[in-house]
């Protein structure tokens, strides 16, 4: 019996495609607000320094005030994509990729813009399995 025609949860559990959505979405939602509230308290490292300089001078304030402005943006995106995975899925991505033109730029830190990058293809597949969840109706906040 295909998991289109079992109705409940354990059919909707049975779903590879629909596990691999819910898994997305959770990590989706908990690192970008975890992030974003560590750049209020720089325990996990000091963010500032993944600031490249010519985005530091083009922004108003000095490094740790742009990590304030990042930290909100990021939280928000975490909630966006808990509320509205179909959206937030894309505004993560393109936060990722905006991370990743920093690092590029950046001497010496092109090994973390490798690792964001993995994480961008994954919002990415976020955002189209959260496409496939909302035609098949299995969420209702898709």
């Amino acid at each position: 019996m295909s998991t289109e025609t079992t109705t409940g949860r354990r059919g909707v559990l049975a779903d590879p495609a629909h596990l691999a959505f819910l898994l997305l979405r959770t990590v989706f939602t908990v690192a970008p607000i975890l992030f974003g509230l560590d750049k209020f308290t720089n325990l996990l490292t000091d963010w500032p320094r993944y600031l490249a300089p010519w985005i530091d001078g083009i922004l108003p304030g000095d490094a740790q005030q742009v990590m304030y402005a990042v930290g909100v943006i990021e939280i928000v995106a975490g909630l966006l994509v808990a509320a509205a995975p179909r959206i937030g899925a894309w505004v993560v991505a393109a936060w990722l990729l905006g991370i990743i033109v920093d690092l590029l730029t950046l001497p010496g830190y092109y090994d973390v813009a490798l690792r964001d990058f993995g994480l961008l293809v994954g919002a990415l597949a976020l955002g189209l399995l959260a496409r496939a969840e909302a035609v098949r109706g299995t969420t209702g906040r898709a």
